[in-house]
């Protein structure tokens, strides 16, 4: 038996697997690029293929920046290093003769929580917020005043008026998956009937497998007819811890320290308030490994592939059964506490999506969420899951379509999520669906660690009180013994077989 530290939540449990059983982890810390803002400027001045910004910048234009909650990696870094490439773009602009007055920073946050103060002032450092004097616009996907730009496979597309109000559109994004940067950046900036469907797709790594790509190639596509666009795609590495527990989860000396570590149990011990603080509070830095510009599909799409090459954990083939911890923090800006909907849009919708040319799950085989499943819905940040999470507790899966079309017209959750006190009331029924495809292809969900037994079961799932019990249960239920376990967060790319 081999023994593996992996996190629950705010906790860090140490479990027992069969000798044999693949460690999922990150691979060691890349190279970086010591001038993130030169890059930008190179790439954008070099770009892959098409006009550079030099090119298509006007003189005294105006340009529309946009930029994305940093969602992924998970968890994320105090200082993140995509603002140094939105203050590259800014000052860049300015030298092409564009001052930052006539410059507008557009957050598109989608379905989520509408940023606020403190949100928007970690777009750019301290010094250069204060010298941007241009306007910086918080995307509202409800807000009448949408442009109609034309019409996609889901139907009429509307988009936030910054985007067409302009003589160039620039996206700086970091290319983590097909739905989280480049042009999908522009589906965190249309209307809510577009963003709710951005979701949906087998796999964030494979284009071919993803509804999200296609209906934001088809975004931009519509916006490219009417404005010029152009992207600027990060390729970053995974957070990495700082001080004691520098080299986690690569390096194996780190974890067989903290599996026997008695600072782990005396963690453990503590109040969860405090675990998520000591862990929220953990030193971890955050590096940029390439930057491309060009065309933003095609910007996008080249990064990515450099991210997955070097980034990537690889599995052989598929496994019977898939360990997935589940961290203390949820994969929306702001970041909340995890609860039952939340752990399984990050271990269903999230970390099982991460992979490329085969899914790393057998069909029938089981997947282990490691996560407490405490029922916790803070209000008002949490009151469209709480709809959710009843309406599956009362009718089951069948009923979220009703539930769905009545919270779309609720007037109290669209005026906090307006407000920003809380998300699109359509957001949980998205992150529900991403998780679709695993659910599908999974024979047993089985929760692990469980403290919650009801909510596991409402969900459609199977509790167990202890990690080890969950893993014989999935063993038992495929009767494989074949498994993986990501030694995360951060969740690596999987690239499976050939």
């Amino acid at each position: 038996m081999t023994r593996i530290p992996i996190l629950s939540g705010s906790s860090v449990q140490a479990i027992d697997v069969p000798d044999g059983t693949r460690t999922l982890s990150a691979p060691p810390p890349l190279d970086p690029i010591g001038d993130v803002a030169a890059a930008v400027r190179d790439a954008l001045h070099f770009p892959l293929e098409g006009p550079s910004l030099d090119e298509v910048a006007e003189r005294r234009g105006r340009v529309t920046i946009v930029v994305e909650p940093p969602v992924l990696p998970l968890p994320g870094v105090p200082d993140d290093p995509r603002r140094d490439a939105v203050a590259a773009v800014v000052d860049d602009l300015r030298r092409l003769g564009v001052p930052s007055e006539r410059q507008t920073i557009l957050a598109a946050g989608g379905l989520g929580r509408r940023a606020g103060r403190r949100e928007l002032e970690a777009l750019l450092r301290p010094d250069r917020a204060r010298a941007f004097h241009g306007e910086v616009v918080v995307h509202d996907c409800e807000d009448e005043a949408l442009v109609p730009v034309g019409d996609t496979s889901a139907g009429p597309l509307r988009v936030a008026r910054a985007l067409v109000e302009t003589d160039l559109v620039v996206l700086v994004t970091a290319a983590e998956t097909v739905l989280h940067g480049g042009p999908a950046a522009l589906l965190g900036a249309c209307g809510a009937e577009t963003a709710r469907l951005a979701t949906r797709g087998e796999s964030l790594l494979e284009p071919s497998r993803s509804e999200g790509w296609r209906l934001a190639r088809e975004t931009l596509a519509a916006l490219g007819a009417r404005v010029p666009v152009i992207g600027v795609s990060l390729v970053l590495d995974h957070p990495r811890p700082t001080g004691r527990w520098r080299g986690w989860p690569h390096d194996p000396g780190t974890r067989r320290r903290l599996a026997r570590s008695h600072l782990r149990r005396v963690h453990n011990g503590t109040p969860t308030g405090v675990r998520r603080r000591l862990l929220q509070h953990l030193g971890r830095e955050l590096e940029v490994v390439g930057v491309q510009a060009g065309p933003p599909a095609t910007a996008h799409a080249e990064a990515l592939l450099r991210g997955v090459a070097v980034r990537s954990a690889t599995l052989s083939s598929p496994v019977e059964t898939l360990v997935i911890p589940v961290p203390w923090k949820s994969a929306t800006v702001p970041r909340d506490a995890v609860h039952p909907l939340a752990a399984t849009a990050i271990g269903l919708g999230i970390a099982a999506r991460l992979w490329r040319n085969h899914p790393p799950l057998v069909e029938g085989g089981a997947v282990v969420l490691v996560h407490s499943f405490r029922t916790a819905f803070a209000r008002p940040s949490t009151r469209p899951h709480r709809v959710v999470y009843d309406t599956l507790r009362a009718g089951g899966p069948a009923a979220l379509v009703e539930a769905e079309r009545e919270v779309a017209a609720d007037p109290v959750a669209l005026a906090e999520y307006r407000s920003g006190r809380a998300p699109h009331p359509l957001l949980p029924f998205a992150e529900w669906d991403a998780g679709a495809a695993t659910r599908a292809r999974a024979g047993r969900v089985i929760v692990g660690g469980c403290r919650d037994a009801a909510a596991a079961r409402t969900l459609g799932f199977i509790p167990s009180h202890n990690i080890d019990t969950a893993l014989d249960m999935a063993r038992g239920v495929t009767g494989g013994d074949t498994m993986a376990v990501l030694v995360a967060p951060p969740y690596p790319p999987l690239v499976v077989g050939g």
